[in-house]
């Protein structure tokens, strides 16, 4: 083995991490929408939660990426540690898929049918399709699944390439010597475990173990210990992203070190057994291909079927590892580490644009009731609401710019859009909140007190105000575009109601029936309800224009006003539903 063959299979070992790093992602964003549905049917069921883990790592080729979504998932709230434990374990058997795929690059014969099978016969193909695919695809859909292809090719060139390049080792002294060194169990567990630390990928690490293979003096008494090993490894990637997470994402990446720990000691102690105890001539043999793939699979399996019905004693060890303690934790509601999976991560900012919502209506509807009745009980909830809105939109708002620089759907960039306009309304609708109740508390202080004839007219706006907010949420969380579609329509009416009450204000000063001081609340507190409805108004329109590809709200709303005569009969029907009292 000289220079070349070693610069051959540094370039090869590039090449096959750059490639499966490539398509590892491409089929991350490609399965989006995929990983979304999956993750909203994991139930508390364990074998739902298994084979989510299963099909979640078959799809994206990694283990450990898949662990590091279940962190940030049980970080954020979306999953429970108990659930977690399963999807774990389903996906150390979805890791195994990558090695069958692998171990298409041992297949030998000389047959054609054989020969197509091969990876060095058909991934130029691939790779054709997918350059053309990533020049001159229309959409990130066939972009994505061209850099899958493409990422596929690569892998498989930088396996041939190394395991080409390897192939003189066979004739190495010190080569055949390391791998008799491998053969003692512990040292080979060790041996796989460094590496995939290092790599932070046991199907990467699997692969180069297959490519080694080739020459001839891997033996599979050397290879199950170092497989054994590679699962320990690469828990590096999900104990390093737990760091700075609460304690049940801490114990997620804790269950993932403890299963693959038990299982290793269990196979090895086994292996151990067998190996001294039968001496079998089989873990004399060369490792291939395929019986590294087997072994991995079967590996992984056996620890899966063990250890499965154990996911209570595993949950309750990562507990006494990561105690409870009297500190109540904050739940973050937003984790960085979903934003390595886009499409999970603007579900996850809908969810809490959600509950952003739900603040800001109960928070306006408090603002409403003080002016009714005040209590310092419902003020100190007043506010407290609003504070929560603000939190919730300053999280957000910095986590939804951070998504929408990542590489997503052209659906999925329309609904960051939607969502950075809507918080912000969402966040003034309450601030409008704390300002009715400001009203009700000038009124208490200053002994303010409205006619009858006032309160009835509030009584009419106020019920108006209920019915757009009520429209609004319903567009919202549940994407009603038939409410969506009522709320421009009675804004307008509550715009009419507004100019009505300012003109009979100033007629009832005229004739001495209020004090100025009862003036200067009654227009704040118009002011505020107008504006809130206002609000109301850009949040339907955004529902609307994301239902029909347009963001261009302000045109989208003055098209409906004077074109559409859904329009005029909604608003007549509000005009007749909220039409003042009679003037006495």
């Amino acid at each position: 083995m000289d220079i070349f063959d070693i610069l051959n299979m540094i370039g090869g070992l590039c090449l096959f991490l750059f490639g499966m790093d490539v398509m590892g992602k491409a089929l991350e964003r490609r399965a989006g929408g995929g990983l979304r549905t999956l993750l909203g049917r994991l139930t508390t069921n364990k074998f739902a939660g298994l084979l989510t883990g299963l099909c979640v790592t078959a799809v994206i080729q990694s283990s450990s990426a898949t662990t590091v979504m279940v962190v940030g998932f049980v970080n954020s709230a979306i999953m429970t540690l108990k659930q977690a434990i399963n999807v774990i374990m389903g996906a150390n058997i979805g890791t195994t898929v990558t090695a069958w795929i692998l171990s298409l690059g041992g297949i030998d014969g000389d047959s054609l049918f054989i020969q197509l099978l091969k990876p060095s016969s058909f991934t130029p193909i691939l790779a054709l399709i997918g350059t053309i695919m990533v020049m001159f695809g229309k959409t990130d859909k066939k972009k994505d699944t061209g850099t899958i292809l493409l990422g596929f090719a690569t892998l498989m060139f930088g396996m041939d390439t190394m395991s080409a390049a390897v192939k003189g080792l066979a004739d190495v002294e010190g080569f055949r010597q390391l791998f008799i060194l491998f053969s003692n169990p512990i040292l080979g567990v060790l041996a796989g475990a460094i590496l995939t630390a290092i790599i932070q990928s046991s199907s990467a690490s699997v692969g180069i173990l297959q490519a080694l293979a080739v020459t001839g003096q891997v033996t599979m008494g050397a290879a199950i210990p170092i497989i054994m090993g590679q699962n320990i490894g690469t828990c590096v990637t999900a104990l390093l992203s737990s760091l700075g997470t609460n304690k049940n994402a801490r114990r997620a990446a804790l269950v993932h070190l403890c299963f693959n720990i038990l299982g290793t000691v269990m196979c090895l102690v086994l292996f151990v057994i067998v190996k001294y105890a039968f001496a079998p001539a089989m873990l004399d043999d060369p490792a291939g291909f395929v019986s590294i793939a087997v072994a991995h699979s079967v590996f992984n399996i056996f620890c899966t079927v063990v250890l499965f019905p154990m996911s209570g004693i595993l949950e309750k060890i990562v507990m006494r590892l990561v105690p409870d303690d009297k500190k109540i934790e904050v739940v973050t509601e937003l984790d960085e580490r979903l934003l390595a999976t886009p499409a999970i991560a603007l579900e996850r900012c809908h969810g809490v644009a959600l509950d952003m919502a739900a603040a800001s209506l109960k928070t306006i509807r408090g603002g409403i009731e003080s002016v009714k009745q005040y209590t310092p009980e419902l003020a100190e909830d007043v506010r407290a609401g609003e504070e929560k809105t603000d939190h919730y939109e300053d999280i957000l708002g910095t986590y939804l710019v951070k998504l929408s620089g990542k590489r997503i759907s052209e659906g999925d960039s329309a609904e960051t859009t939607k969502l950075l306009k809507i918080i912000g309304d969402l966040e003034r609708i309450s601030d409008h909140g704390v300002n009715l109740l400001k009203s009700s508390e000038e009124m208490i202080e200053k002994k303010i007190e409205f006619t009858p004839a006032a309160e009835e007219e509030l009584f009419v706006v106020y019920s108006a105000l209920e019915e757009i907010l009520e429209l609004t949420n319903r567009a919202f969380v549940d994407n009603d575009l038939e409410a969506a579609h009522s709320v421009e329509p009675l804004e307008q009416v509550i715009d009419i109601l507004k100019e009505q009450l300012r003109t009979r204000h100033i007629l009832r000063l005229q004739r001495g029936e209020c004090s100025i001081y009862a003036g200067f609340v009654w227009s704040d507190l118009l002011t505020n309800i107008g504006r809130t409805s206002d609000h109301c108004s850009n949040i339907a329109g955004c529902v609307i224009d994301v239902a029909h590809n347009n963001m261009n709200l302000h045109e989208s709303l003055r098209a409906f006003r004077n074109e559409s005569p859904e329009f005029r009969e909604k608003f007549s029907a509000y005009t007749k539903k909220y039409a003042l009292p009679t003037v006495q």
